[in-house]
């Protein structure tokens, strides 16, 4: 079986380029959502705790079988541990064997922007060149590089309470964007914005902004740290917008449209991309992408980086199944 570590994967992406493995990786995802019906789907199942949460997210069609463990704990940024931290497992649906195990942190960032991304693709104003970030952690330099491959972005404005993290976000991402903006509001963050992205993890309900601190035609990705009793968005800019989610039965659980009922819902994603229902119709509609993160992301990630290791001949092979001359004579491999 397959282990790629974290010295593996940034080996793949540093072969590769960010931006080609994160273009890659849209190509991938797009491919998998326009085959809706082809995948045995489920929400993820959540453990909650007063302190954060665990998850195993599973998704499968009838080649690959693959799951999730992801965490999401906001307190541990205080002690210096990471927020969400993740590893994944693609198995083969006819043996039932497990043909990999990959590190997921890294992955799961690069992954969820480039669904962020996918969605700008269909729901943005093609000309969009104005971002705006609401949350400076993990999460923000993979966001704006992720939009930044399919959209003409010339300019980012950045909110955070904590300083320190906007000075991190623009040292980390000036090469690539001349034009970076810290704000000290989330008003003065998004009032000329072109596209949104709302990343925070603090487990509550809150209104970041609303219709009135937004121009007409504004997309936005609305992802944070979501799980129930968790929102950022308010009721009527909800009310008023196209509103896209990924599931429509996990959604209602975890995400910003759990605030209303799923006649709000405009369309799940695979129905934008299989042309369905049409994406953005005018420039000045609001649209949302209530992305709350499914599995059938990690299983597309998955499945690219397994056959991109293979071309690449990145990654240890560990015994982690046994290999028996009698499968019967499990016992006697104590004994060997």
């Amino acid at each position: 079986m397959l282990l790629l570590d974290i010295p593996a994967i940034k080996s793949m992406i540093s072969t590769t380029g960010l931006e080609p493995f994160i273009l890659k990786l849209i190509t991938q995802l797009e491919k998998d959502f326009i085959n809706w019906d082809q995948f045995y789907k489920t929400p993820r199942h959540a453990s909650h705790y007063d302190h954060g949460v665990i998850e195993l997210m599973p998704c499968s069609d009838d080649t690959f079988y693959s799951f999730k463990y992801v965490n999401g704990h906001p307190k541990n940024t205080h002690e210096g541990k990471l927020c969400v931290a993740a590893m994944g497992l693609l198995a083969d649906v006819d043996s039932g064997y497990p043909l990999m195990i990959s590190e997921m942190t890294l992955l799961t960032a690069i992954r969820t922007a480039a669904v962020a991304a996918l969605g700008a693709k269909y729901l943005a104003r093609q000309n969009s060149s104005r971002l705006a970030i609401i949350g400076a952690g993990a999460q923000s330099e993979f966001q704006a590089m992720a939009m930044k491959a399919v959209l003409p972005i010339e300019s980012i404005k950045i909110y955070d309470p904590d300083s320190k993290a906007m000075e991190k976000f623009t040292q980390n991402v000036s090469a690539e964007f001349n034009n970076i903006t810290s704000c000290d509001s989330v008003a003065s963050t998004v009032s000329d914005a072109d596209i949104i992205v709302t990343a925070t993890a603090t487990k509550k309900s809150v209104c970041l902004f609303t219709e009135h601190d937004i121009r007409p035609g504004t997309h936005i990705h609305a992802m944070g740290g979501d799980c129930p009793g968790k929102t950022e968005l308010g009721i009527e800019l909800l009310k008023q917008a196209k509103l896209v989610v990924e599931y429509t039965e996990q959604s209602m659980i975890e995400g910003e449209i759990q605030q209303l009922d799923e006649h709000s819902i405009y369309a799940e994603l695979w129905q934008i991309l299989n042309k369905t229902k049409p994406g953005r119709q005018n420039e000045q509609e609001i649209t949302i992408f209530d992305s709350v993160g499914f599995a059938l992301e990690d299983f597309s990630t998955l499945k690219m980086i397994y056959h991109e290791a293979d071309k690449l001949k990145l990654g240890t092979h560990i015994d982690l199944v046994p290999d028996l001359q009698n499968p019967k004579n499990l016992y006697g491999l104590l004994n060997s």
